[in-house]
């Protein structure tokens, strides 16, 4: 009984000091929070004032050299108290946030600002290179005047005022065509027509043709009347017409610019771009060939354009809206003709090149040629030539490669695949009235621009068995080599003229870095051509001397 006595005194001794240490505690801790300033919690801005005041504090802070640190009353109302943390962390966060958005958003305009002037620059130098290019003598050579022969079509007689009526077009639909009537005045005549009254033995067009400005604003811009699709050919091709008679090939948008032709892909297998047909006529025309058929860019309403004033009843029962409601159709074709492959607006709009058409064949006949180094277009077989090194030798002794030009001129559209990368060149045309002695006509090239981190060697193969090149086209590839007029700079300021560029530059970056890697592959292979046929005495061989007056 005393043992329990005891026990219950000595807890009741401690549970009263434990309460005494608590009271004392206490009191010790209300004195030092008495002694702290009490701070009011500062009440949040409203929503409507909040980012005015924000941004003008950010202001006062850019100029006095700040860099985006909180107020110092922010911190402090931070501390005050657990209830009013939440207000003084929309000051401390938000308040530097948006003063480093507004800083940011200022570098990101004078960064913008830049890079508008250094492209303005770049843009205004590339021009140059440009202009100085088509000014070099070499794309100037004086040419004595053609003679009656040497022009594809002809301009008939004046006639008699009692029969000049006859010569009035008219169509059978005269709210879709116009009415005109054409003499021998170039004033008379559309665009499509004086190019082709301007066709002669050696080129399409001349280097400096007032026509082309005319030309591509009539095809960028004049009122489509008629579309209909183009037999023949393995993808999807239209033939446009306009109110003056005047026709186009429309090949349609089929991937992107930056997009690479899949490696696994074999090349007979590969889409046509429409920004390669236009890419090659600025490629042809810089290389001074002018023997592609001009090609510009447009942007063509699917329906109104195409669906609405098409004849074409196959090619009008394809026309269907996809699931996110863009107009697509897809023709007939023997290749990519298909709904999975179908040419789709967005939802309307639809990128397209369109080039300007050759003469009718019942005017001008073409012939159509087997390429020499044509290839297999089989997944296992390879060509002679891929076997045979001395394959040029036959060739040489085969008409018409046996005499005249027409090596050389094969030569030059060897150069011209190879830089754009064109594998699918298994035939080539001439006009049939000029023989055997004339230009090679550059047609269909939508399978060029396909992969830019890749050269294909074999495409060279003509050059490098045959070590025979045009002494012009030599030149000017060396002159294109030098950086005054630049392969690259030169074709970007020529592809920006074109109104597809406002879109998107029809070529990226890398697709005109590998121009120059490849015009320097072609440059030390005729090097090399020369150096092999030096101890021979041969080495002039080489070269084709067709500029005996120029140095």
């Amino acid at each position: 009984m005393r043992m329990t006595w005891c026990m219950w005194r000595r807890s009741r001794t401690i549970c009263l000091s434990l309460a005494f240490v608590t009271v004392s505690l206490h009191l010790l801790l209300a004195l030092v929070t008495l002694s702290i300033p009490h701070l009011p919690c500062d009440a949040p801005l409203p929503p409507e004032m909040s980012f005015r005041v924000l941004a003008r504090n950010a202001s006062a802070s850019a100029r006095d050299g700040g860099h985006g640190e909180p107020p110092t009353d922010s911190i402090q109302g931070d501390s005050s108290s657990q209830d009013c943390r939440r207000g003084a962390k929309v000051n401390v966060q938000r308040l530097p946030y948006k003063r480093l958005t507004w800083k940011g958003d200022k570098r990101a305009t004078e960064n913008n600002t830049e890079s508008n002037a250094n492209q303005t620059e770049r843009w205004e130098s590339d021009m140059l290179k440009l202009k100085a290019l088509f000014d070099h003598p070499l794309y100037n050579t004086p040419r004595p005047a053609a003679p009656e022969d040497d022009w594809l079509l002809k301009v008939k007689p004046k006639t008699k005022p009692s029969q000049r009526s006859s010569q009035m077009w008219e169509s059978d639909t005269q709210d879709i065509y116009d009415n005109v009537q054409w003499n021998s005045s170039v004033s008379s005549q559309p665009p499509w027509l004086r190019f082709h009254l301007g066709i002669t033995r050696w080129e399409l067009y001349p280097h400096r043709d007032p026509n082309m400005e005319p030309l591509a604003q009539q095809l960028a811009t004049h009122r489509i009347v008629s579309a209909v699709q183009k037999s023949g050919g393995t993808q999807l091709k239209l033939v446009m017409s306009f109110p003056n008679y005047g026709q186009a090939l429309f090949k349609p948008k089929k991937q992107e610019r930056d997009e690479e032709t899949n490696y696994n892909l074999y090349y007979f297998s590969d889409f046509e771009r429409h920004n390669a047909e236009i890419a090659a006529f600025h490629l042809d025309r810089i290389l001074g060939y002018r023997r592609v058929p001009p090609a510009v860019g447009r942007l063509v309403d699917v329906v109104k354009e195409i669906k609405d004033v098409t004849t074409d009843r196959k090619l009008a029962k394809t026309f269907f809206n996809s699931p996110v409601g863009n107009v697509c159709f897809y023709g007939q074709c023997s290749y990519y003709c298909s709904t999975e492959h179908a040419v789709c607006g967005t939802p309307q709009d639809l990128e397209a090149s369109l080039a300007v058409m050759l003469p009718d064949l019942s005017l001008a006949k073409r012939r159509s040629w087997r390429s020499p180094w044509r290839r297999s277009y089989s997944r296992s077989k390879l060509a002679q030539w891929e076997t045979d090194p001395n394959y040029c030798v036959n060739v040489k002794k085969t008409p018409p490669y046996d005499k005249g030009t027409r090596l050389v001129d094969f030569i030059d559209l060897v150069v011209l695949d190879f830089l754009m990368s064109n594998l699918d060149r298994h035939h080539y045309e001439t006009f049939e009235k000029f023989g055997n002695n004339t230009f090679l006509l550059h047609l269909d090239n939508g399978r060029a621009f396909g992969r830019h981190s890749k050269d294909e060697p074999s495409i060279l193969a003509p050059l490098r068995q045959c070590c025979r090149i045009r002494r012009s086209t030599w030149l000017r590839l060396r002159l294109l080599s030098l950086p005054q007029y630049h392969i690259s700079d030169v074709m970007r300021a020529s592809l920006s003229q074109d109104p597809l560029h406002q879109v998107a530059p029809l070529l990226s970056e890398p697709h005109l870095a590998a121009l120059s890697r490849r015009l320097k592959t072609v440059l030390e292979t005729v090097s090399r051509c020369q150096e092999q046929h030096k101890d021979d005495a041969g080495a002039e061989d080489v070269i084709y001397d067709d500029l005996v007056d120029v140095q």
